[in-house]
């Protein structure tokens, strides 16, 4: 059984960093991305990255500012997020078993973890 986990998330204030992780048990993805849903917005893409992380794709809003990155040996993808905006809030989710920017095309999905940037 496949299962991600999230953890890194937290209360930063505008301007500061966070990394996320997404440790995976269960079997390995070639790719995996990270989402975020904002309260009363649709999930939306953030990072991808393919298995040798030569391949990453951002989406236009965090480009320069994260970095996806991942450790296959420990099984584990990492959000690096600097220069922190309020407009970063939301619930971020990690994500396998799919490919490109939707959602709809992953099948499995961590539980989320709260990001919360304070002006």
């Amino acid at each position: 059984q496949v299962q991600l986990v999230e953890s890194g998330g937290g209360l930063v204030q505008a301007g500061g960093s966070l990394r996320l992780s997404c440790a995976a048990s269960g079997r390995t993805y070639s790719t995996m991305g990270w989402f975020r849903q904002a309260l009363g917005l649709e999930r939306e893409f953030v990072a991808s990255i393919n298995w040798t992380g030569g391949s990453t794709y951002y989406a236009d809003s965090v480009k320069d500012r994260f970095t996806i990155s991942r450790d296959n040996a420990k099984n584990t993808v990492y959000l690096q997020m600097n220069s922190l905006k309020p407009e970063d809030t939301a619930v971020y989710y990690c994500a396998a078993g799919g490919w490109g920017t939707e959602s709809t095309t992953y099948s499995y999905w961590g539980q989320g973890t709260q990001v919360t940037v304070s002006s």
